[in-house]
């Protein structure tokens, strides 16, 4: 079953990439170096063998390039690619390669590095997302400079997902160690990776295009909020990449030293049931669940406010948004009355990231009015919320900032950790792949509805994009998050 759009990253909100690269190639300035604070640092350095946010975070659009990317409004733009042509029956991709274009390990990029990169994802990517590029039919190389794909049908989500991780491009000879030796064309290379504590990107002096203007990024890892607020606080940072603590921006105040970024994102801050084991395999015991959130209050208590109200996996940036927050008022007597007087015990298995801790417990508070015992089990993120929870399936809630725009999709595959299955929200998916523009919003819109109307899960709120820096970072920031990206490239400090 093809799926629009993209699919999950899961952990950390993710920031856009920038519309830019091509020109000419131009001297690294001498700018000083950044340092710039995260949390949930990768596993590895593996996107297509390992989920999870924090990889494309870091690597995509700085070290790893595609054919095109994403601008802050969310539109494609060629990258690698300097111009595409379509068939008329939106079938066939002819895609025109820059010249002069080398990766880090010196291999020059050509058409064959394009059909040994998409085919790759089928032969040996490991993540579910892979089956994305299941609507290839074949990628062939008309000579150097000239790639073509043709699909099977056509599919308004597929370039889309070319702007993703999964149209990175790699170095045919530079796959032999990916999780620690990342090669790609990108303005950036791993300079160095200090497990626990932090991951060093240093410009590429052979770019094909405009090199960056910081030469040296640090992404410095932090467990705890009041620990990055403290380093940027005391100079230990220059950026805060995603405010794990919206109560604490009075500490930033100082308009004269800081400055603060707010924008909204793609994450849904997602509270999942497991749909596929008691008591959430039942339709009325979800349905109770969204019935018996306060989401206004959650919002409030967890996350100051900050952030917006949605009620369905679809964000306002993208065309068939609709307001859907409508569909399960508060209201507890509605939910006791779904319940039909029984109780329930169940196990709440959270990432232990800020924003996971903090609405589990208002979600925890609100259910028990209802009847239903909820017990928090944080979960080590990434590896053990992974394992357990994305990988396994051990869990009856749990609450994830699903990050990748236009992610719906992931309810269309029952394997998935949701374990949600309806053979009708698929035959919506593919709908709307194939059809028209206006055909395709209109399915989507459909298709958001069923999954609201089926409780599949419940949207606590959309994550906002909050980040906080020094005064004298004067470009580069961006306001929305679009993107898996956070890009660097255009970065400027005075």
């Amino acid at each position: 079953m093809r799926r629009i759009g993209t699919w999950v990253a899961l952990g950390g909100l993710l920031l856009s990439a920038a519309c830019g690269g091509g020109s000419a190639a131009t001297p690294t300035t001498a700018t000083k170096p950044l340092a710039v604070g995260f949390v949930a640092e990768p596993a590895n350095l593996d996107f297509t063998a390992t989920e999870g946010a924090a990889i494309p975070q870091a690597l995509l659009v700085n070290v790893y390039e595609g054919l095109v990317k994403l601008d802050q409004d969310g539109k494609i733009q060629p990258l690698l690619a300097e111009k595409w042509e379509v068939s008329p029956d939106n079938k066939t991709y002819t895609f025109t390669l820059r010249k002069g274009v080398t990766f880090t390990n010196g291999a020059p990029f050509t058409a064959d590095d394009v059909v040994f990169s998409i085919d790759r994802v089928k032969s040996d990517w490991k993540l579910k997302i892979k089956s994305q590029m299941d609507v290839v039919d074949k990628v062939e190389k008309k000579d150097d400079s000239t790639a073509v794909v043709t699909l099977k049908q056509p599919s308004n989500g597929w370039l889309y997902s070319m702007a993703t991780r999964l149209g990175a491009m790699f170095s045919r000879t530079g796959v032999a160690d990916l999780a620690n030796k990342p090669v790609g064309t990108g303005p950036y290379q791993l300079g160095s990776w200090k497990r626990g504590d932090s991951i060093q990107l240093t410009a590429n002096e052979k770019y094909w295009g405009t090199k960056p203007q910081v030469p040296q990024i640090t992404l410095k890892y932090f467990k705890d909020a009041t620990a990055m607020n403290n380093a940027l606080l005391t100079g230990g940072i220059d950026i805060i990449s995603a405010v794990q603590a919206p109560e604490s921006l009075a500490q930033f105040a100082d308009t004269n030293r800081f400055q603060v970024v707010e924008g909204t994102t793609n994450g849904e801050v997602v509270l999942s049931m497991n749909n596929s084991r008691p008591p959430f395999n039942d339709k009325k015991v979800r349905q109770a669940v969204r019935h018996a959130i306060d989401h206004r209050a959650l919002l409030d208590t967890a996350w100051a406010g900050r952030g917006q109200l949605i009620g369905s996996m679809v964000p306002p940036t993208d065309p068939w948004y609709e307001d859907r927050t409508g569909d399960y008022p508060y209201d507890v007597a509605k939910a006791k009355e779904l319940l039909g007087g029984k109780t329930h015990n169940v196990k709440m298995r959270i990432p232990n990231l800020p924003y996971a801790v903090a609405a589990a417990q208002v979600v925890k508070s609100q259910l028990a009015q209802v009847g239903i015992t909820a017990e928090i089990d944080p979960l080590e993120f990434p590896a053990r919320w992974l394992d357990v929870v994305f990988k396994q399936g051990d869990y009856d809630l749990s609450i994830i900032n699903h990050v990748e725009p236009r992610d719906m999709g992931i309810f269309a595959d029952k394997s998935y950790y949701f374990r949600y299955d309806n053979p009708e929200f698929g035959k919506l998916l593919a709908s709307a792949d194939s059809g028209t523009e206006q055909e395709q919003a209109a399915d989507l819109k459909a298709a958001a509805k069923l999954l609201s109307e089926d409780a599949a899960a419940d949207w606590l709120f959309l994550f906002p994009n909050l980040i906080v820096a020094k005064k004298d970072i004067t470009g580069g920031l961006p306001k929305n998050g679009i993107s898996e990206a956070f890009d660097f490239t255009a970065l400027t400090k005075r």
